[in-house]
């Protein structure tokens, strides 16, 4: 579409004007956008609450105040993470010194998910425009209310020739994937991303994919109960089970598969009440066309936990299956909503061997308080990252940087990580002129290849 081109290069021309390179015009765009993230919040909180039916404590705690501590620290930090970064320097390119750069990428595309619509969206924003990258933001049309109130967010605090959103669906990502960004990001399915990643090769841009996969959990027999059902009751549905990292499955030993069982009721019971659908800690499925596809994974005859739902309300209970084998449809493809399969196992080579015949996933989480077979279960899977006796708050470690492995996506962001992966680590070496080394010189001869060796 012709606006987004001349979007496009609107954001080109203010960047190669070198507008974004002033390290104090970055602090205070992020700033500004933190500002009126805070003064937008109650329309924040409105919007999100009719997409997913998020209360304001869960909004809050798993997007805001992620976004807007990440804008702080990088205020704080940014000017630390960006100054050059002396290296050292090898015998051959004495006298010299040597440099890495740190400069941005130029044109970015962050294309959002619906799921987290503020959180996975402004986060990775807030990095590219640290770097020193114009953005344009396309957020998902699935959280319609949340990319609404985020385009008057973004329209408010920055002008757009620094950023901008662009609202719509499959033909607006199309049109822009046809233009030639120097940087995108995408967060999303595997399937979306390889069609971003085709797009992204037409023109070479630099790409950063954050996707998902069936992220496991394995909890041995040494456990302790009932914190482990806890704290996967609490990570599996959160956001009614709509979260990239979180748990997918369990793979319990046998010996301690009912106890595990009776736990994880107990704590759906005491974290949503008898009936999950009036609980403000519940949320819903995003649309229709999500709820059928999670009920068509629900069978009844191992359904030990929930399985209520209401279509109309797009209502699907906390629900627990068990037990349940590798070739049920529900493991067939990641889930993505409150559907939690339970998988007995005797041995845990076995199990183990059964998880890296999948592909690699987003997260993973090991319950046990021995330290040798969690290292082995750990070191023998790739995976993105995870968590021991805990799900999800990996992602809490701003320290931490944030991402997947081969179809799980790749690129790291959150804190430094994210302003090295929105920017252009360029290498230089400085030489000296008041000497010139002749052997690299031809003619060449016997005595300059011996030198040569000596030194390389």
């Amino acid at each position: 579409m012709k606006k987004h081109q001349e979007l496009f290069e609107r954001q080109k021309q203010y960047f190669l004007a070198g507008n974004t390179r002033d390290i104090k015009h970055r602090i205070d765009s992020i700033r500004s956008l933190g500002n009126e993230l805070t003064r937008h919040e109650k329309q924040i909180n409105e919007a999100v609450f009719l997409d997913l039916r998020k209360s304001s404590f869960e909004l809050f705690s798993t997007e805001i105040a992620g976004i807007l501590h990440e804008i702080k620290w990088i205020s704080a930090k940014l000017r630390k993470w960006t100054r050059p970064i002396a290296i050292r320097t090898n015998l051959v390119n004495l006298p010299g010194h040597s440099r890495v750069l740190i400069e941005p990428y130029g044109n970015t595309l962050i294309i959002g998910t619906w799921n987290y619509p503020f959180l996975l969206t402004v986060k990775p924003a807030v990095s590219a425009l640290a770097a020193g990258n114009p953005v344009i933001i396309k957020p998902s049309e699935f959280s319609s209310h949340s990319s609404h109130i985020l385009a008057e967010i973004i329209a408010s605090a920055l002008p757009p020739e620094l950023c901008s959103v662009v609202e719509g669906g499959v033909l607006e990502v199309t049109e822009l994937l046809k233009l030639p960004f120097d940087k995108i990001f995408f967060t999303g399915s595997t399937n979306v991303g390889k069609i971003v990643m085709r797009a992204a090769a037409e023109n070479l841009s630099s790409l950063t994919l954050e996707l998902g996969g069936k992220s496991p959990v394995f909890v041995l027999p040494d456990a302790v109960q009932p914190v482990t059902a806890k704290r996967i009751v609490w990570g599996k549905f959160l956001n009614a089970g709509q979260t990239c990292i979180a748990p997918d499955f369990i793979l319990v030993h046998e010996s301690v598969a009912e106890n595990l069982i009776d736990n994880l009721a107990a704590q759906v019971l005491l974290m949503f009440g008898p009936d999950p659908s009036k609980s403000v800690a519940f949320g819903r499925i995003v649309d229709q066309r999500h709820f059928d596809r999670l009920i068509s994974m629900i069978d009844e005859k191992n359904t030990v936990i929930g399985g209520i739902h209401n279509r109309n309300d797009l209502f699907i209970s906390p629900t627990v299956l068990y037990p349940v084998s590798f070739s049920d449809p529900v493991m067939k493809e990641e889930i993505f909503g409150p559907i939690l399969p339970v998988i007995p196992y005797s041995n845990l080579q076995d199990a183990v061997n059964l998880v890296r015949s999948l592909p690699k996933p987003l997260s993973l989480y090991v319950f046990n308080q021995s330290g040798k077979e969690r290292d082995s279960i750990i070191s023998n899977i790739s995976f993105g990252g995870g968590c021991v006796n805990d799900t999800v708050m990996h992602i809490a470690n701003p320290h931490l940087p944030f991402g997947g492995v081969g179809p799980s996506g790749y690129g790291r962001y959150h804190g430094k990580a994210g302003i090295l992966e929105f920017s252009n680590q360029k290498s230089m070496i400085y030489k000296a002129t008041w000497i010139d080394p002749f052997i690299r010189y031809p003619p060449f001869t016997g005595f300059k290849e011996k030198i040569l060796r000596k030194l390389l």
